[in-house]
């Protein structure tokens, strides 16, 4: 999909993924202390506004014009404080060059590329981690195809975590977490969305957590 596509796709709902932050995102980051974040692919931003209203100054980065502008708004909503926290990017992240070291924690959140294109971005999200830092990825595993619901059907575009490990190999990162993980997922919902209620099928999710000594 082109920029066109998505912000057609985001102008056609009033929250594509919902406003709640993903959930492993927010497992993930709990107990991390506030510092510099980058969210590539953004969306709506509803992780870039959980991350700003635990503390942390967020660059968030994505395609559509449509979706950042929908993000500021939802920011704008939220306590004192958060919005100014968040400063919103019109990038495609594929051609992205984020402040090489200058981030704390970079989240790529259900992200879907061609493997090259994948490629490309970790690299780039693994240059922007400063010391100390945490690189998390997240989305569909390649089986949420057969044993999974929702998410992109192409399997050209899915990865597992062993996909993530050696598309990093030589980044000089440490694995804290590589795993398969399933998430009740509503009828109807995809991307990253978690049970609102009704009978639940389950996704199945790739996420790995690395770290930079």
């Amino acid at each position: 999909m082109d920029q066109r596509d998505w912000d057609a796709r985001y102008a056609a709902a009033d929250l594509v993924w919902g406003a709640e932050p993903n959930r492993w995102v927010v497992r993930e980051t709990a107990g991390l202390p506030p510092g510099r974040a980058l969210d590539l692919a953004a969306g709506e931003g509803r992780n870039s506004i959980a991350l700003a209203a635990a503390g942390w100054q967020v660059t968030a980065v994505d395609l559509s014009p449509v979706a950042l502008d929908r993000g500021r708004r939802l920011a704008a909503a939220q306590p004192p404080g958060t919005a100014g926290r968040i400063t919103w990017v019109h990038a495609d992240a594929t051609a992205y060059t984020p402040e090489p070291a200058g981030y704390d924690l970079v989240v790529l959140c259900f992200l879907h590329l061609p493997a090259a294109d994948r490629r490309t971005v970790l690299d780039h999200a693994a240059r922007a981690l400063a010391p100390g830092g945490t690189l998390l990825v997240i989305g569909h595993d390649t089986s949420n195809l057969t044993e999974g619901v929702g998410g992109p059907q192409d399997p050209a575009v899915l990865f597992t975590p062993d996909d993530v490990l050696a598309d990093l190999a030589g980044a000089g990162l440490e694995t804290v977490r590589a795993e398969r993980l399933r998430r009740p997922v509503a009828p109807g919902h995809a991307r990253g969305q978690d049970q609102g209620g009704g009978p639940a099928a389950e996704a199945v999710d790739a996420l790995v957590r690395l770290h930079r000594p």
